[in-house]
């Protein structure tokens, strides 16, 4: 058998190809190194397997996560609607002339608590003093002594 150049060509160079330069090509699978065996094939294909069982359980996992957060925020979409509504009550109310309850209660509670913070600032105020008053008389008593 002739090659490209009129060599003789031995068997085992049918799959290389001379180009123009005079450099020898492969012109095979291109795929360097032995050829995997069936068992190697049997493995790579069982591990194949178990990585998309574990990630369609992944998959299933991260879907149910969604899930619950997707309720989780209907929930708190239903409360919103519920205190919107109440709000909306109280506007229609007060636009007749009528306080609700629910607003009195608030308004009682909110001075309660500033009254509180009043007595607090004005007895610690005083505190503070009779605490001032108590020392410098103590000096002074020492001082006459």
């Amino acid at each position: 058998m002739k090659g490209v150049f009129g060599n003789p060509v031995k068997k085992s160079e049918h799959k290389m190809k001379r180009t123009a330069i005079g450099k020898v090509k492969k012109t095979g699978s291109g795929r360097r190194g032995r050829k995997p065996s069936k068992i190697d094939q049997k493995a790579k294909l069982e591990r194949s397997r178990q990585s998309a069982r574990e990630c369609r359980a992944r998959k299933k996992v991260r879907y149910q996560q969604l899930e619950e957060l997707v309720m989780e925020k209907e929930k708190d979409i239903l409360k919103l609607r519920d205190e919107l509504e109440t709000y909306r009550k109280w506007c229609k109310l007060i636009d007749e002339g009528v306080l609700p309850p629910e607003i009195k209660n608030i308004i009682r509670l909110a001075e309660i608590s500033s009254a509180e913070k009043a007595n607090k600032h004005t007895s610690s105020h005083h505190k503070s003093e009779d605490s001032h008053n108590a020392s410098h008389s103590q000096r002074r008593h020492v001082h006459w002594e």
